[in-house]
């Protein structure tokens, strides 16, 4: 079985249903035949690096909110995280471009790494409070999870893999993916958001007893949001 996962290493929510999905297949008599794939998705690729700015006075300045509640929001997402067994510290977490971080993901891939590679980063980013877009600290994320630094380091400055970042989202766009996580199972089925992970464990399920192929079917389609709301991260 391939589950392919659209996801932002900035994107919260993309952490917590990678979690649950973890916990699902831990579950699954057969996840040693599962192959799980992440996919390039940024939710905002015109994002500046080095702004200087905290994530709560981000949000409360593109929504339009006080700095007060975007903390609030912010501090609600901590606290689902949580319960996940993941350690946000959203006051060190330094908002960047994540282009760089997905290039050097799908080099990961190449390598045969990049599901360790996302894991890493994402680690970084809301726990440690990482700069993510820094082309030094993510070649010393990739040394961590067994990568070559200088070639890492080499992707980075030479602009290599920008092509597979945009064809991931590309093909999102084909399948109508408005928000992340989005996760689409042997190319037919499809969940979107961080959902529970009960309900990671019966498509799991269903897919692996599901023989004849079908049009991909989104069994949980959620509209598109402005910010973490409900379950996913839109645009």
């Amino acid at each position: 079985m391939k589950i392919e996962v659209w996801s932002d290493v900035v994107c919260p929510f993309c952490y917590i249903g990678k979690r649950r999905l973890e916990r699902a297949l831990s579950d699954f008599a057969h996840s040693k035949e599962v192959d799980v794939e992440f996919k390039s998705f940024q939710l905002d690729s015109n994002a500046e690096k080095n702004t200087n700015q905290n994530i709560h006075e981000m949000l409360a300045n593109k929504y339009g909110v006080s700095y007060e509640k975007g903390k609030e929001m912010n501090e609600s997402m901590a606290m689902q995280a949580k319960e996940e067994g993941l350690d946000f510290h959203f006051d060190q977490v330094i908002p960047t471009n994540t282009e760089d971080a997905h290039r050097l993901s799908q080099y990961a891939k190449q390598q045969g790494k990049m599901y360790k590679f996302m894991e890493r980063v994402m680690k970084a980013y809301f726990t440690e409070g990482k700069d993510v877009g820094e082309h030094q600290i993510l070649a010393d994320l990739a040394e961590e999870v067994g990568l070559d630094k200088k070639e890492s380091l080499q992707v980075l400055a030479e602009g290599h893999y920008k092509g597979a970042v945009v064809g991931d989202q590309q093909l999102a766009q084909q399948l109508g993916v408005q928000g992340v996580p989005f996760f689409v199972f042997n190319e037919k089925y499809a969940l979107s958001g961080a959902q529970p992970t009960e309900s990671f464990k019966e498509v799991l399920e269903k897919v692996y007893e599901e023989e004849q192929n079908s049009p991909i079917q989104v069994l949980n389609p959620s509209s598109k949001t402005e910010y973490c709301d409900g379950d996913s991260c839109g645009e």
